[in-house]
């Protein structure tokens, strides 16, 4: 057999193996997406399944085509369980089992003392590029309780089932992220399922259903102020969880694709120079402006991220 066939054979698998786990991975997640007839009207008061269900549904209980005006919270279609996985039940990286303990605390970002109410309108004006809640409303209370009872399950849970199954933690690499190897990280791992051009893959051809797989930048994903905009931040989430059943990316390919995907065009959230009162307190990996140091945009962006975190530690001494 020649060498070419020899590879030829290899691809057909490694591609035919591809597309049968993403084939399982969408025929599970269909399987589990509620029908419209299941979404049904909102309740006249809070609870915490209701709540589960914002989680799970966002995007046709709370999107931006809700047919009451008035329910059009999110500015995308994304759901909150986009990132939140099994919403927010599955242990480890993002996962929402211990969220309620970790509120109330400061938020450098906000500066202020916030709640979980508080750290919940953060996601619906970012990660969702939406409106806030109002603090009293039947969403509001209904997302707080659900992940609340979130809090009491964990507590229940032995160890060995809050052990998370992820690999090794995100380590970061001492260079700035390679956009070009970024791109490639994602052509061959992650666009089978976010698609070519990022925008996902939708559930049904209603787009009022959200994303089997979400968009990861284009005008219908998270804004430039949210955490997944931050390079850090998605390189950790990327390293720990995709691809989707089979996290085993390296953490250089962790760290590029999170540079290629913020690298590209999203939702542009306003008055972000209102964030981090303090600016020494922002992030290194911040990708907006004002900063409390003279590293460039691009720096901050993609890093390296070394020099701007041992400038602030020296500013502390």
């Amino acid at each position: 057999m020649s060498l070419f066939n020899q590879r030829g054979g290899l691809l057909i698998t490694i591609l035919t193996s591809a597309v049968v786990g993403v084939g399982i991975i969408v025929t599970s997640l269909l399987l589990t997406r509620p029908s419209s007839d299941d979404v049904g009207a909102v309740p006249l008061e809070a609870t915490a399944d209701y709540g589960r269900r914002l989680l799970r549904d966002t995007a046709a209980l709370m999107g931006p085509n809700h047919e009451n005006p008035e329910q059009r919270y999110t500015g995308s279609h994304l759901d909150c369980a986009s990132c939140h996985l099994d919403t927010g039940t599955k242990p480890g990286t993002l996962s929402l089992m211990q969220s309620a303990s970790r509120y109330p605390r400061f938020s450098g970002r906000d500066g202020f003392e916030g709640d979980l109410r508080d750290r919940i309108n953060g996601c619906m004006t970012r990660s969702m590029n939406g409106r806030e809640l109002a603090r009293d409303s039947v969403e509001m209370i209904s997302m707080e309780l659900y992940i609340q009872s979130l809090g009491t399950q964990y507590a229940a849970m032995s160890e060995s089932r809050r052990a998370a199954v992820e690999p090794a933690a995100f380590k970061e690499p001492a260079r700035a992220a390679d956009i070009a190897a970024g791109q490639v990280v994602y052509e061959q791992r992650c666009q089978v399922c976010h698609g070519v051009e990022g925008q996902g893959l939708q559930a049904t051809l209603d787009l009022n259903e959200g994303y089997l797989f979400p968009p990861l930048w284009g005008p219908d994903s998270f804004n430039n102020g949210a955490g997944m905009g931050r390079v850090l931040t998605a390189s950790l989430f990327i390293k720990a969880r995709m691809p989707l059943g089979q996290p085993d990316l390296t953490d250089d390919q962790a760290f590029d694709v999170a540079g290629y995907i913020n690298a590209q065009e999203r939702p542009q959230m306003a008055n972000l120079e209102k964030d981090y009162p303090d600016r020494t307190t922002k992030p290194v990996d911040s990708p907006y402006p004002p900063y409390a140091d003279e590293f460039s945009v691009e720096q901050h962006r993609f890093g390296p991220f070394g020099p701007i975190r041992a400038y602030y530690e020296n500013l502390s001494k």
